[in-house]
């Protein structure tokens, strides 16, 4: 499906067939990255896969909308899947399971309650109709040879659940995305306990959540946001809109209850947002008072002081409702001087431009903006150092293999695990493509499959490769050269002067002349000497202009020579 990538692990080569008995591990996202969340499974011939999730573009990947794990090396395998099983519902953990049901419709996906129901409604927008099979912690579910069990964890989303496979190769842990809020605002704590019971049993191979791994400590409890947002109503005189992550319910119930207090009316910006609290209150996760909700329409019609608007748009996504707010782009909500923006969650790394440009937008309306910078309106949903020291203390895994983070995260995580006195050779370091064997008790990597980035750009998925982002990102930094010449190949002569046009340079029409003179005269002698060959003439076109550029500007534009002959 595209084009392999280089990988770190250079001396790898393609692994060998598994053993009997052994289980085979590889990961097509979420290692080194933050996103793109997918590992598959295999024992037996059969293939489990955990979380099939997209990662969001970065600067330097312009016009890409999402990039997806690269399905190309199990593609002639789909019928060997047995199920997906999710471990909760956020984008980087779910958002590629359109395509990969494009390919197969009927795998099962296992996942709790909350988490189906956001699948059902996505893939109710792919016109797909999944087979979904509801499963919450504590309990066990057979697909093919794999015995999962499921275990309650806490996360920023509820019915989150980490997934203990059961093989006759081992037993395999992974704790899908975690933190150990001792407060949590649903009660669900993440069940020590049977991770205990699952290390006394012996646990082979844990997969981690790394993200978190650099920051010290214990994380913050979701309760705590709860008197800075009181606060941020007390003060606010005007307008309120609350930025989230759309699938955030806890935060959100957080701002719902404010609201109350407050005599606030609430509304809901933006297509996920209004689609996932939907779920969320249809299913008795989100309360809202009677009365509380009204439409975006009427709150606009309303006093300022009497609103609260919850929107999308906490990452700085140019298309979201905050993005277009920052912008003057929005068809409802106008941004006024004296409105309070709170933005409520983190950084997703890469983010953090497009966030900062929002937030000056927003500044220059004359908006008060909060964030996680400027008061306590987020805390984490990924575990920091003491949580990830206190799990491998109570797991007791023979090997670890951190996942879910970039490069710095993974190795965090490894260091953790060393002062727990866990040896080197009992940590595994992968990446994106590298697979990792666990044989008669003993995880190691046995190789590596070629993988790449899979783009999906507006309604085509995977037709963008790198050259044709390096030609975006050439014509968004240098810009471009165009130029056309008629030739009469018969007496080898110009027959109409050198038409040229140019972007991302000067705007003075005569700027480009001294290169024009340099064209004519080039292509003049080139036709003198006998050569009518019209790649052979663009040729000399682009190195005449590339190299007055080159010279006079410093930059190295895109430059597209047209020779057409009579």
């Amino acid at each position: 499906m595209s084009a392999p990538t280089t990988q770190p692990h250079l001396d790898l080569k393609t692994p060998p067939p598994l053993p009997d008995g052994g289980l085979r591990v590889m990961a097509l996202g979420g290692l080194g990255e933050i996103g793109r969340n997918m590992a598959v499974l295999e024992f037996e011939g059969r293939l489990l896969v955990i979380d099939c999730g997209v990662l969001f573009p970065e600067a330097e990947q312009p016009g890409v909308d999402l990039i997806l794990p690269d399905l190309g090396v199990i593609e002639h395998r789909l019928d060997d899947i047995d199920a997906v099983v999710l471990t909760h519902g956020h984008e980087d953990h779910i958002g590629a399971l359109p395509y990969l049901l494009r390919l197969r419709g009927d795998i099962p996906l296992v996942g709790s309650r909350f988490t189906l129901a956001l699948v059902r409604a996505k893939l109710r927008e792919h016109r797909i109709d999944p087979v979904l099979v509801e499963v919450a912690g504590g309990d066990d579910h057979l697909a093919g040879p794999f015995h999962c069990e499921f275990i309650n964890v806490n996360h920023s989303i509820p019915d989150a659940l980490a997934v203990a496979v059961h093989t006759p190769a081992g037993l395999l842990v992974h704790t899908g995305d975690f933190k150990m809020d001792q407060l949590p605002l649903d009660g669900v704590l993440t069940d020590l306990g049977a991770f205990a019971r699952l290390g006394i049993e012996g646990i082979d191979l844990l997969l981690a959540d790394s993200t978190n791994a650099e920051i010290p400590g214990f994380v913050t409890s979701e309760r705590a946001i709860g008197p800075v947002l009181e606060d941020v109503f007390r003060r606010a005189t005007q307008r309120l809109i609350v930025s989230s992550f759309a699938s955030h319910v806890h935060r959100i119930q957080q701002v719902l209850d404010a609201a109350e207090k407050h005599g606030r009316k609430v509304a809901f910006v933006g297509r996920s947002m209004v689609r996932n609290m939907g779920v969320a209150r249809d299913l008795g996760l989100l309360r809202m008072a009677p009365g509380l909700m009204v439409s975006l329409d009427e709150a606009t019609k309303m006093p300022g002081e009497q609103v609260v608007l919850v929107s999308t748009g906490s990452q700085g996504e140019p298309l979201s409702a905050l993005g277009r707010m920052a912008r003057g782009e929005h068809h409802q909500v106008t941004i006024e001087a004296g409105d309070t923006i709170v933005l409520a969650s983190s950084l997703v790394p890469g983010n953090e431009t497009a966030v900062y440009k929002v937030i000056n937008g927003l500044a220059r309306l004359g908006a008060t903006v909060i964030h996680k910078e400027t008061a306590m309106v987020h805390v984490s949903g990924h575990a920091p150092a003491g949580e990830l020291r206190t799990l491998l203390n109570v797991a007791k895994p023979r090997y670890l293999m951190p996942v879910h983070g970039e490069w710095r995260h993974l190795r965090a995580h490894a260091a953790l695990a060393e002062q727990t006195g866990m040896a080197t050779d009992r940590i595994i370091l992968a990446e994106d493509g590298v697979v990792v064997d666990l044989v008669d008790g003993k995880a190691s990597i046995v190789g590596s499959v070629p993988i790449g980035n899979v783009y999906v750009d507006g309604l085509n998925v995977g037709d963008v490769g790198e050259e044709s982002l390096q030609e975006r990102r050439i014509l968004g930094d240098e810009g471009f050269v165009a130029l056309t010449v008629v030739v009469e190949p018969s007496t080898r002569t110009i027959v109409r002067p050198v038409h040229l046009s140019t972007r991302g340079f000067s705007q003075n029409p005569a700027a480009f002349d001294e290169a024009l003179r340099l064209v004519e005269e080039n292509l003049k002698r080139t036709l003198e000497d006998g050569e009518v060959d019209a790649h052979r003439l663009s040729q000399v076109i682009r190195r005449t202009v590339g190299k007055w550029v080159s010279d006079t500007y410093r930059r190295r534009p895109m430059i597209i020579p047209t020779v057409l002959e009579v």
